[in-house]
């Protein structure tokens, strides 16, 4: 029997490119200029941009200089940069050697994703591995409290030929924020995704950092550098490998 497709291998592609067309080139350079304040010191010999979907971030830090390199596990969104160096890979599993980068760097919610709670912080570990000592590591989460407070159950509209729906819910159980989305092309085709990440708060991570051997030294509320509550836009994460 052929297993499920797992939701982050079927969504990623032309269709979720689309979806969340407004995170774009301007976005990743403000998100830059905030990993220049938030890591201040000697440059890194090394940048990993973690999860990079189509390497914008990767982009934008080569152009101010760094000497980056991007994974992430789809095809169809590392094929959009072909000149940039991005490699397929799994993030449990990162292709690289033990000390590798001084920084990595983890936007827009891309931890969470696999069911089983030790896959996730499998992540953390090579990271961990991969960051020389001393290398910094930051991670963007979503903010738990506000995300499942504020959540929107469901949301309705049209991006270029296509119907959207949208319908999210949280599962108290898992702790995971799913939503379904639901693409109906003038035509009458219809495909449904699923998203489904696990919903950390700021303790869960920074213990599960701790047991993977990185410590926090800062968290943010947004990429302005203000403070962490529960009121913030996002949860923003900044650990150091010790020396």
């Amino acid at each position: 029997m052929i297993p499920p497709v797992a939701w982050y291998q079927d969504w990623f592609g032309d269709e979720y490119l689309e979806l969340y067309a407004h995170h774009d080139e301007g976005e990743a350079e403000r998100h830059v200029d905030f990993v220049e304040q938030a890591l201040p010191g000697p440059s890194p010999r090394a940048v990993l941009d973690l999860a990079c979907g189509t390497g914008r971030h990767t982009a934008a830090l080569r152009s101010r200089g760094y000497r980056t390199v991007g994974i992430d596990l789809s095809l169809s969104l590392l094929r959009l940069r072909g000149e940039l160096p991005l490699t397929r890979g799994d993030m449990r599993a990162l292709p690289y050697a033990t000390c590798s980068f001084d920084w990595v760097l983890n936007f827009f919610t891309s931890f969470g994703y696999f069911e089983a709670e030790r896959e996730n912080f499998r992540v953390l570990e090579e990271v961990t591995r991969v960051l020389a000592p001393g290398g910094r590591f930051i991670i963007d989460l979503m903010n738990p409290v506000r995300t499942v407070r504020d959540l929107k159950g469901r949301e309705s509209s049209r991006v270029g030929d296509r119907q959207v729906e949208i319908e999210r819910w949280y599962d108290t159980a898992t702790r995971r924020v799913n939503k379904k989305i639901c693409l109906t092309q003038t035509g009458g085709r219809r495909r449904t995704y699923l998203e489904s990440v696990r919903a950390y708060s700021r303790d869960e991570v920074t213990i599960g950092m701790r047991w993977a051997g990185l410590e926090v030294i800062a968290n943010y509320g947004n990429f302005s550098l203000d403070g962490y509550d529960d009121e913030s836009e996002r949860l923003i994460l900044v650990a150091r490998k010790p020396s």
